[in-house]
């Protein structure tokens, strides 16, 4: 199948890959859009998954301010090289991070971070909920299962819905970015200031 350079262009402003692997993606897909797209995010994820070990000792300290000046986040995001770093690639993820944390308010960047004990409190609340709510006993461990999902969604960074677009995950915009720039990212750790509290 033949692909245009007006496909490769619209996949690129779309996906933001390269130009040989939109290309590449157009061709496996057999011109289909969705397909592509589709087709380029598990090749990142596959990326990602190889970078995963590869030390991340550079990056910045991005500061954001939310209009009004009664909100700010410092989020501190690693990557493999200073040059990375510098690129506006690296500092618009930053930003949108730093956002993502002032507008959803997480507790953590990721799960294992999480104290266990308020992880096994919130089971129980869940458990106790189903148990008031008449469920059988067989479908009570589903139940606690899917509202921890839920849980996780509210106070994970990694697991949140991204806020400038719902069907992507914030985990899904760091393998993006991994995918993008081609090096181990990390979001390390972050500081949520409001007035008053």
């Amino acid at each position: 199948m033949e692909i245009s350079a007006k496909q490769v262009k619209e996949l690129r402003e779309t996906s933001g890959a390269g130009m040989m692997d939109c290309k590449k993606a157009l061709l496996e897909s057999d011109g289909d859009m969705e397909k592509a797209v589709a087709f380029l995010r598990k090749q990142g994820l596959l990326k990602a998954a190889k970078k995963a070990d590869r030390t991340a000792n550079e990056g910045i300290i991005y500061s954001y301010i939310h209009p009004g000046n009664k909100l700010g986040v410092l989020v501190e995001i690693n990557c493999e090289t200073d040059f990375v770093a510098r690129t506006e690639d690296f500092q618009n993820f930053a930003k949108d991070i730093a956002m993502q944390v002032a507008a959803a308010s997480p507790l953590v960047v990721e799960r294992g971070q999480l104290d266990p004990t308020l992880v096994e409190k919130e089971k129980e609340i869940y458990r106790t909920q189903a148990l008031g709510e008449g469920k059988p006993e067989k479908v009570i461990e589903k139940i606690v299962n899917g509202r921890l999902e839920k849980y996780y969604q509210e106070v994970v960074l990694l697991d949140q819905p991204f806020i400038k677009d719902q069907d992507l995950f914030v985990k899904d915009l760091l393998t993006n970015a991994v995918g993008k720039m081609g090096e181990n990212i990390k979001i390390k750790r972050f500081a949520r200031y409001r007035l008053g509290e």
